[in-house]
């Protein structure tokens, strides 16, 4: 069954991509609340959500030779995408699809306390982000796509990792690689949060959607979380994620 969601919102995911993709509609400079695809890229927007969606669930039910399906979704997505937005949009495709497999992945090999980690690392970096960042000011991370991310708050997010690392350690939970391992899979997710900020602000729209009214869409929800799962799974491919409790 948690496979199944998996694939259901990954499917969700790429719908609201392929909405964002669409040529834009704002005028230059402006951005909107959301994307406003007319009739036909609204029904192929669905299409591209509905085969995402089958294919992630043959991937995660079936075998990972099954990641080739995904490439349906993807070409749907690119005859209707603005031809200036399609290199982003392959790269958060590719992007969102690490990130479904490798939770699937992390939990099936590391546990799932290993899962939990990575997961209360994304929210504790978006908390301490938030609170030191306006707190503390100072220089932004990266201006050009995402103005209110600060240094101090960049910084207060690997120093959070390190800390929930020596705990972890100390009650006896991990070993001593998850004081180099956090901190990494925090930045993969501030790079996710600003990869996603960067395709909307190119796209001209302020949120991915309104699937969640007062929050927008499941993509303002999960870009970091995608960042930090997509490096989880390099890193477990690799050797290097350690298993967090037993």
């Amino acid at each position: 069954w948690s496979d199944l969601g998996l694939a259901a919102l990954f499917g969700a995911l790429m719908w609201e991509l392929a909405r964002l993709v669409v040529p834009p509609t704002a005028p230059e400079g402006m951005q909107l609340p959301v994307p406003r695809p007319g009739p036909a890229a609204s029904r192929n927007a669905v299409a591209v959500g509905l085969t995402a969606g089958l294919a992630m669930a043959a991937v995660l039910l079936v075998g990972p030779w099954a990641m080739l399906l995904l490439a349906v979704p993807l070409l749907l997505a690119l005859r209707m995408a603005d031809p200036a937005l399609r290199l982003s949009l392959v790269a958060q495709a590719v992007l969102m699809a690490l990130a479904t497999a490798g939770l699937a992945w992390v939990r099936a090999t590391h546990g799932q306390g290993t899962a939990w980690w990575i997961v209360i690392l994304v929210v504790l970096s978006d908390v301490l982000g938030y609170f030191v960042g306006r707190a503390v000011g100072g220089p932004k991370f990266w201006p050009r796509y995402s103005p209110k991310k600060t240094w101090s708050g960049t910084v207060a997010g690997w120093l959070g990792a390190l800390v929930a690392g020596g705990a972890l350690i100390a009650a006896g939970e991990t070993h001593a690689g998850a004081l180099v391992i956090g901190p990494l899979l925090v930045l993969g997710g501030q790079l996710g949060d600003i990869a996603e900020s960067a395709l909307k602000r190119r796209a001209r729209v302020k949120d991915s959607s309104q699937l969640i009214p007062g929050h927008g869409g499941l993509m303002d929800r999960f870009d970091a979380m995608g960042g930090a799962l997509a490096a989880a799974l390099v890193l477990g491919l690799a050797g290097l994620l350690p298993v967090v409790g037993s």
